[in-house]
C-alpha cells in the first residue's frame, strides 16, 4: 500500500485520508513502518497495524489529522503492551498525556462539558470528535 519515493516522500494518494492532511514526518513515518511490516509479515492488515503503532509514537490524531505529540512514546496501554496485548485502543488519541492537554485539545475541537470531564472523560470524548471529523471531511 503506502510507499515511499526516491525522495522520502510517501505518495499521499496510497495513505489513509487523515494522514494525507498531516505533516511530511507522520507521512513518512506510517509510510516507512507500513512498508518495512509489509516484507516482514506480507500481511496488509498487520502492516498497517505496525504502521499505526509506528505513527501513535510520535503522533496523536487531532480531529481530521494528525500531529507531532510534545513527547514521544505510546499513546495509550494498548500501544505499550506489544502485538499480543488485546486492551482497547484510544485510536489516536494520547491517552498517556496530561489532562491538561486533553482539555487544551478538548477546547480546539469545541467539546461540551469538557470542564467537568474526568481524564479517561476526554480521551473518549476527543475520540468520538475525532471519528466525527474524520467522516466529515472523507
Amino acid at each position: 500500500m503506502p510507499k515511499t519515493t526516491k525522495t522520502g516522500k510517501a505518495r499521499n494518494s496510497e495513505l489513509p485520508s487523515t494522514l494525507q492532511k498531516s505533516d511530511d514526518k507522520a507521512q513518512r513515518t506510517f509510510a516507512k513502518a507500513h512498508d518495512s511490516a509489509a516484507d516482514e509479515y506480507g500481511d496488509e492488515q498487520r502492516a498497517h497495524q505496525v504502521a499505526y503503532s509506528a505513527l501513535k509514537h510520535t503522533h496523536e490524531k487531532v480531529g481530521d489529522h494528525w500531529e507531532p505529540k510534545d513527547h514521544k512514546g505510546p499513546s495509550d496501554r494498548q500501544a505499550e503492551g506489544g502485538k499480543n496485548t488485546s486492551r482497547p485502543t484510544a485510536g489516536g488519541v494520547d491517552a498517556n498525556a496530561s489532562k491538561a492537554h486533553l482539555y487544551q485539545l478538548a477546547k480546539r475541537l469545541g467539546i461540551p462539558g469538557r470542564s467537568t470531564m474526568t481524564k479517561d472523560e476526554l480521551v473518549a470524548a476527543l475520540q468520538r470528535a475525532n471519528n466525527r471529523e474524520s467522516a466529515r471531511s472523507r
